[in-house]
């Protein structure tokens, strides 16, 4: 067939004959690379909106259901944070199993086999993410404790502080380069929190002088999540860039050291408790979507992480700042706004945005 195609040309009348029928598919493959380029980049816009819409309604409904629900008298034996922590573990472990079932075309037999090649087969590499589940999971205990003594605002206005201790960790473990953005943003930073929790004016001290042990106890949850945080999450970071396994098998193996660390805190912890009411005690349908609503967590992180930028990742931290305040202060109405807890807001949501901008050089017209 070669000595065919290659012969004809050498025919007079054959070239004009067949020059414009080469061209025209040419043409109309440009045309549809084009499109497709163009659907391409829609698609990806798309994903990346819907991630981000996603991270939004999870954070913001997380922190004001978990707040509500550790807060809410009920009659009965509260849910207890500790088997709500494995719970949600164990959900993740699930949905990164399916997730792993429908990227290996809905086979059970690629399943096990992908299954058992890169978390049996590589126990090393598996054993690895022990050391960032565990502290993964002394976060989750501590977010409980926290929002169980600070309202939902000053919690989630507290909790950014976790770009300042991510971004010391990355410069201190991977080697990371800040720019002068970033350092302005972490100085701003920290003052922001600063202000959101200055104390209010003397009335209002008054009126909490009751609870300052548990505001104590609440700052110090989120600070020390706030520096776990940061240690799992650029730890996690270097492991993912070391090796080559998707971010679901890495979630997968995650999951279930986690589960049983959690399960060891709970047999520790509330072990008597378990053994009185039960694992499931105090679980309602409002628990039932707490737990859901933190097993999203780390999947939709990963899909942020994967289709959306640190600015967009900003923004949506902002705009759950904002809506947590807002029904903080009108729906669960454990909160009064102040000036100063504006300022500080305004402030963390400021160097929110600040740390992920990335100032594009000027100069260089190829790449505009």
């Amino acid at each position: 067939m070669s000595s065919g195609s290659e012969g004809r040309p050498v025919v007079g009348a054959d070239p004009p004959d067949e020059e414009p029928a080469l061209k025209k598919p040419q043409g109309l493959q440009e045309m549809e690379g084009l499109s497709l380029a163009n659907e391409d980049k829609t698609m990806s816009a798309n994903l990346k909106y819907l991630s981000l819409g996603i991270l939004v309604f999870q954070t913001t409904s997380l922190v004001l259901t978990m707040r509500y629900s550790r807060t809410l008298k009920e009659e009965g034996p509260r849910y207890l944070s500790s088997t709500a922590v494995v719970v949600a573990e164990l959900l993740k472990i699930m949905a990164c199993i399916l997730l792993v079932y429908k990227d290996s075309k809905c086979s059970l037999r690629a399943l096990n086999r992908i299954l058992h090649d890169e978390i049996l087969n590589k126990p090393m590499e598996t054993l690895k993410l022990a050391i960032p589940s565990g502290i993964y999971t002394l976060q989750n205990n501590l977010l409980y404790v926290a929002l169980s003594n600070l309202d939902a605002a000053t919690y989630q206005v507290t909790y950014q502080l976790k770009i300042l201790t991510t971004a010391l960790f990355s410069v201190s473990m991977l080697s990371k380069k800040l720019g002068v953005y970033q350092w302005l943003s972490l100085v701003i930073l920290m003052t922001g929190v600063a202000f959101v929790q200055w104390p209010s004016d003397s009335q209002e001290l008054d009126s909490k002088e009751l609870s300052a042990g548990s505001q104590f106890v609440g700052l110090m949850a989120v600070l020390t999540a706030c520096f776990s945080s940061g240690f799992a999450g650029v730890y996690f970071e270097k492991i993912l860039k070391e090796t080559k396994q998707s971010v679901w098998i890495r979630n997968i193996q995650l999951g279930f050291f986690g589960s049983i660390f959690g399960l060891m805190g709970v047999y520790i912890y509330d072990g008597e408790l378990v053994s009185k009411n039960g694992f499931f005690q105090g679980y309602n349908r409002l628990t039932w979507i707490v737990v859901i609503l933190q097993a999203l967590g780390g999947l939709v992180i990963a899909a942020v992480i994967k289709y959306a930028d640190n600015i967009l990742k900003g923004f949506a931290t902002s705009l759950s700042i904002i809506l947590s305040t807002l029904i903080s202060y009108f729906w669960l109405q454990d909160f009064v706004p102040t000036s100063v807890f504006f300022l500080g807001a305004i402030l963390v949501i400021t160097a929110t945005f600040l740390y992920g901008y990335d100032p594009k050089p000027t100069g260089n017209p190829t790449k505009a």
